[in-house]
Parts: structure tokens; sequence; C-alpha cells
């Protein structure tokens, strides 16, 4: 099967913006396939095109846990027009990026995703106008007040961007709610990445929160500024493709791939 994605998303690569920016220079390619479907095996839930099974950039099975997140994938691949357009296609680099880059690596992933609570968004307020530190706080606190109470992770608020040392026994603790499922972790990173914030992507996974809730707790400073400045058509142009990503990781989440408790 040839590989559309082959030089668009590298095995070690988990950042949803630079697997798109790869994508878009690897360019599209016609489409070689009439129908997409699924197919269950021993490994899994196997995308198959004209029933020939698809593969990753690195030659592994395209091969998803759930049925659910499988038809998602190959939805994906049966909506393409003339053309194969990867930067449409959000859950199969996601799960390429998950298969070739996650798998085999869960550990540094997660530390990954753990260094987010030394310097995650939900620290760093502003201390004025009353009114956007009233939102950040009404967005932000119960998260803040969940992690605390379910987690046992106690974390310090700081106003501005001076960088704030928070407790071992918070960061520990939250670190220890991470999953070690790959999928888990790969859609965590993702949303963990574009949202700045561990602790809104843990509240999204623990089903704390929606994806829109996230979402939108995730931009409360930059639609403030929109409403107050007017919108930058291309900063909203670069949040609309993040969204894409974002919705294709949370996606994977809520098909809970593994109890999380």
């Amino acid at each position: 099967m040839r590989e559309v994605f082959e030089e668009g998303l590298g095995p070690s690569s988990l950042d949803p913006e630079e697997a798109a920016r790869n994508s878009a220079r690897a360019g599209q390619r016609k489409r070689f396939y009439t129908s997409a479907s699924v197919s269950e095996t021993p490994d899994g839930f196997a995308i198959l095109l004209d029933g020939k099974p698809v593969r990753t950039p690195s030659r592994n099975p395209l091969v998803a846990p759930s049925q659910e997140i499988a038809a998602m994938i190959a939805a994906e691949w049966q909506a393409q027009g003339d053309v194969i357009d990867p930067m449409t296609m959000p859950m199969t680099r996601l799960a390429n990026s998950v298969i070739d880059g996650v798998t085999g690596r869960v550990e540094a992933v997660v530390a990954d995703i753990a260094r987010y609570f030394e310097t995650d968004l939900l620290f760093y307020r502003a201390g004025h106008p009353e009114a956007l530190v009233a939102r950040e706080a009404a967005q932000w606190d119960p998260v803040l007040f969940w992690a605390a109470e379910t987690l046992g992770a106690h974390f310090i608020l700081t106003q501005g961007i001076v960088h704030v040392r928070q407790p071992d026994p918070a960061t520990a603790a939250a670190r220890a709610a991470l999953p070690s499922d790959p999928w888990a972790v790969g859609a965590l990173h993702v949303v963990t990445t574009l949202t700045g914030s561990a602790l809104l992507a843990l509240a999204l996974m623990r089903g704390r929160l929606d994806a829109d809730e996230v979402w939108t707790a995730a931009h409360v400073n930059e639609d403030w500024n929109s409403e107050h400045w007017g919108v930058d058509e291309e900063a909203a142009a670069r949040k609309a493709a993040r969204l894409s990503d974002f919705r294709a990781a949370a996606a994977v989440l809520a098909a809970q791939v593994q109890p999380f408790g």
C-alpha cells in the first residue's frame, strides 16, 4: 500500500502543528482506492483501503484499539476527494503518531506531559483588569479544586509570568494520574500541548470537563483579547487548525481506550 503520509509524520513527532506542516510539505496525492473499511484482527481494528491494510509512515499496520476509533479513521479516508489531503485527516495523523511515536516509549511521552505540571497555564493569572481576572478564576479554579480534591495535587498560583516552583507532592500526585496506554497517552499529549495545560487534559480524560469546556478554558486570554481588540484572521485560522487536532484527541479519550477510574 502506497503511503501518503510517509513524508508527513515521522515516528518521533507528537506535535500536531509540526505534523500538519510536514504533511503540507509532503503535498497531496491522488486518491488510489475506492472504499475504506475496518476489519477486526488479533491486534485490533485494522484500516483497509479496497481490502488492503494501510500502514503508518514507519510501515507499522494502521490498527486502532477500538472499533469506534477505527471507524473514525476509516471515515477520514472515505471522505477524501480526488486527492488525499492529510490536513483534513487529524485522526489518521494522531493514529500514526501514537503507533510510530508513542508505542515503545510511553514513559518518555508521559514525562513530557508531566513537565507541564511545573508550568501549567492554570497557574499563571492576570493581575488586571478585574473582569479578566474573574473570567480566569471562573474557568480555571474549578479544575484546580478538582485536582486538589480528587488527585491530591495542591498547586500554587501566581500573577504574571514569573516562574513559581510547584510542590513536589503536587506534581507527583498529578503525574500518578497519567495513563499508561499508548493511545490515551498520545491523545493526552496532544491535548496538553494544544492547550498548554496538562491539568485541563486530565480533566478531559477523567470526564470533569467536556471537550468544549476545555477548549474554552484554554483560550480565556486569547478570546478576551479578540473581544476587546478584534479578531486576528491569521491567528483565527491557526486556532481552527488546532481545533481539528484537539477534537481528534478528545475523541480518542472519549472512546475510553482503557478504564481511567
